[in-house]
């Protein structure tokens, strides 16, 4: 037999691989035309350094030098944050189609250059060329196809909304390419302009983007790219020109950007860390779901917000799983990124290989028994071999810290019971992984998983039509979708706010009622102190103090108790038991709110005359206010069962279900305008989708929502769903903000209030809705009630189900 014969058989024996290269000519070419070091993409062009400083990027396959690249500076900003200013206005009025042709022409230039952008991204990142090749530049492109269409069609989808300006984004390393189409087509798309800062390690290919962008037609400073390290991204945050910032990155930072937007008035969206479970029941299809797990953490070498990193494996399966998941183990490759016949890259520089060693070893410490795939690893780059943990404690470090690398920690439960406790052990909410093939079991498992993204017999699905997003520390806000075109608009109406004014709501009730005339209702004194209302039940505040409420003719018309801070934790505790709230049907929830409204309808005079006396306005104006309430409770009601989710259609062989989700126990912090309705119109939206709150009333007139005390108490809601805590605002809604265990916090009334609330929520990062000072018209429609509120009062859940063999 010859020697190619031999050859063949040898091949055929052993079915190793060959090295695939893909060439990397064009990207060098590209490379060599910036050779001099690449500048900032700032008015359509490439700007120099305004300081003059400039860093290195290496490959980190290799170490090697790659391309010199701009330090941007505060001055850098304010240029891009000038032209992005500039532009805006013109982008807006463009109009939808316009700028839907423009997204329309971005998708292509994507597709036409999808090789060199697929190539330089490899390059940049380390990541196999098979990754950037298949799923992120044709995800990339699906992006800008999918929000061309939002753009065409938003004067009829968004007729009520506007965009909101300049919006700063700053995206991490791991999927440079797609995560700058993930937030500027968007932004984008809805009449937004942008300053992209990307990843100190990975600009090139929002740099190459830029270039290819501005080729193909898109208008001068509606897209700028500052390239630098932290300080670039903070100046970004700093600045006062910018309206919003997205940010995708740790969630570490993510708080420090929390707190420095605190107050701003900058609208803000975080996607964050994660440590996502794979969940496999026994009777899962095993060799199916041994699969989805090297899909799940060892895609892109692990570096993947939502990798599942923790499997959760049924006793009775989980010898058998681990037996054949090392097997696979052993069949990985890893090699250089531009092999297309490798499984695994270079993590991204030896920074992160030394994290991931070190937490390796601190699992091990803790108990943990390792074993690593054998194999040589590449020489040089920051190569790390597939590893799997096992015995890990669920309160173990590598259980509960990211270790955003190629490593799978193990545990084992019993029942399913037991595997949504232990899925559900972690800070963070990003996604989860469930695996069975009965399927009622696995969709009676998702709704139970504090996870923005849940998989059903697969992993790492992902689509520009189905939102992207986490719970808890793993962030807010949504990106794809209908959800994710939000996170770029506010309200027409809140767009016109101003500040408010301590008259301006008796006046305009006065003039609305046409009533200026009338003498206000009197009631005589009333002597008593109005409790705190928590649990069902009214009860003393904790530290016996009280304060008085004074009418409007300066008489004293009663007292309220002073919570404390030992009187929110009590409500929260009460709120927090009363989950059964948030599992009752919307027909039930719907039912509650239209029976307070015929309660509060029954004492409408009570409340009129109360209004009146301690606003001031006259009886005309108080009677519609009670009215308004009324309305705005059977509004709420008949939302309850009518705000849902929707079925996507995302391109695959499935579906995914977007389940509208209650948050949980929400604080909530009324002003003093409009006592009742204003009152009504944050606690009913709450109400109506499941939350449970703990209410602080506006101080001025806190009188009003102690009488509502007798509406719950003749209702049918259950004790601990309604807590009603009076006091200053400005101690309350700190000791709010800082409770870990409110999930939400909404914040009506001074400027100061919503800069407090914001900034001291970070410990566990809840979404908060504030108003930064400025009034709102609770009367009307488009202002004080609707869909705003309710999207602020869920939390989307997508439940990706593929079907067929």
């Amino acid at each position: 037999m010859s020697s190619s014969n031999n050859n063949v058989a040898r091949y055929f024996d052993t079915m190793d691989y060959g090295p695939a290269p893909e060439s990397d000519t064009d990207a060098r070419e590209w490379l060599a035309r910036h050779a001099e070091g690449f500048g900032h993409f700032i008015d359509g062009r490439f700007t120099l350094a305004a300081e003059g400083a400039h860093f290195d990027t290496a490959e980190p396959a290799t170490g090697q030098r790659l391309a010199r690249i701009a330090q941007g500076s505060a001055k850098d900003v304010d240029a891009a944050v000038a032209a992005a200013r500039a532009a805006q206005p013109g982008w807006f009025a463009l109009g939808g189609h316009g700028r839907a042709r423009h997204l329309y022409a971005l998708a292509r230039m994507v597709q036409r250059h999808a090789r060199l952008l697929a190539v330089v991204e490899a390059l940049d990142n380390g990541k196999p060329i098979r990754e950037t090749r298949d799923l992120d530049v044709p995800l990339a492109a699906r992006h800008f196809y999918h929000h061309a269409g939002w753009a065409q069609l938003q004067e009829r989808e968004f007729a009520d909304q506007v965009p909101l300006g300049v919006v700063g984004q700053i995206i991490p390393w791991n999927f440079p390419l797609l995560m700058l189409a993930w937030k500027i087509a968007p932004a984008l798309a809805l009449g937004n302009t942008v300053v992209l800062k990307p990843a100190e390690f990975t600009p090139l290919s929002a740099l190459l983007f830029a270039e290819l962008a501005a080729q193909a037609g898109l208008p001068r400073g509606v897209l700028n790219v500052v390239t630098g390290d932290g300080a670039t991204g903070a100046a970004l945050v700093a600045h006062e020109g910018v309206d919003k910032i997205a940010f995708t990155g740790s969630t570490e930072v993510g708080r420090l950007i929390r707190t420095a937007t605190a107050g701003t008035g900058k609208s803000l969206t975080l996607e964050l860390g994660g440590k996502s479970p794979f969940i496999v029941f026994d009777d899962a299809d095993i060799d199916a779901a041994v699969e989805g797990v090297v899909d799940a953490i060892w895609f892109n070498q692990g570096q993947v917000c939502c990798a599942g990193s923790r499997l959760l494996l049924q006793e009775g399966i989980a010898d058998d799983f681990i037996a054949r998941l090392k097997r696979r183990m052993q069949t990985l490759r890893v090699g250089s990124p531009l092999d297309k016949a490798i499984d695994m890259g270079s993590l991204i520089d030896p920074t992160q290989l030394e994290r991931v060693r070190s937490l390796v070893a601190a699992g091990v410490r803790e108990g943990a028994s390792c074993y690593q795939a054998p194999g040589a690893l590449p020489p040089g780059g920051s190569f790390f071999p597939p590893t799997l943990l096992k015995g890990v404690q669920p309160a173990s470090t590598v259980a509960t810290e990211e270790i955003f690398g190629p490593v799978l920690v193990t545990m084992t439960f019993r029942t399913p019971d037991e595997a949504v406790a232990l899925a559900n052990n972690t800070r963070y909410g990003l996604a989860a992984s469930v695996w069975s093939e009965t399927i009622g079991l696995a969709l009676g498992i998702a709704p139970q998983l504090q996870a923005g993204v849940v998989w059903v017999n697969a992993t790492n699905l992902f689509d520009a039509g189905v939102g992207f997003g986490g719970y808890r520390e793993s962030g807010y806000g949504r990106e794809g979708g209908r959800e994710g075109c939000y996170e770029y608009l506010k309200p027409r109406a809140w767009a016109q706010r101003k500040p408010r004014a301590d008259d301006v709501a008796v006046v305009a009730a006065n003039e609305a009622a046409d009533a200026r005339n009338e003498t206000p209702l009197a009631l005589p004194a009333i002597d008593r102190t109005a409790k705190l209302f928590i649990g069902g039940k009214q009860v003393r505040p904790d530290g016996e103090l009280s304060s008085s409420v004074f009418a409007a003719n300066g008489q004293r018309a009663g007292e309220v108790g002073t919570g404390n801070r030992k009187d929110i934790r009590n409500a929260v505790a009460a709120a927090r038991s009363a989950s059964g709230w948030s599992s009752a049907t919307p027909h039930r929830r719907a039912q509650a709110l239209y029976y307070l409204a015929e309660n509060l309808s029954a004492r409408a005079g009570e409340f009129a005359a109360r209004i009146a006396s301690l606003t001031g306005v006259a009886a005309k104006a108080a009677q519609a206010e009670v009215d308004a309430s009324v309305s705005r409770l059977f509004a709420y009601g008949a939302w309850a069962d009518k705000y849902e989710g929707t079925v996507h259609v995302p391109p695959l062989r499935g579906v995914a279900l977007a389940t509208v989700e209650a948050i949980g126990v929400v604080g909530v912090v009324c002003p003093d305008e409009a006592p009742l309705l204003s009152f009504v119109s944050l606690l009913a939206p709450n109400l109506a989708m499941g939350n449970r709150t703990v209410i602080v009333p506006g101080e001025k007139h806190a009188l009003v929502a102690t009488d509502f005390y007798q509406v719950l108490e003749t209702s049918d809601l259950p004790g601990g769903v309604v807590n009603i805590v009076t006091g200053p605002a400005a101690g309350l809604v700190r000791t709010l903000a800082e409770h870990d265990d409110v999930d939400a916090l909404w914040v009506f009334g001074a400027k100061e209030l919503s800069r407090d609330a914001e900034r001291l929520s970070v410990g566990n990062l809840k979404r908060t809705l504030v108003d930064h000072g400025l009034a709102t018209d609770w009367h009307d429609l488009a202002s004080g009630e609707g869909a705003v509120f309710l999207r602020h009062a869920t939390q989307v859940k997508n439940i990706w189900i593929p079907y067929g063999e």
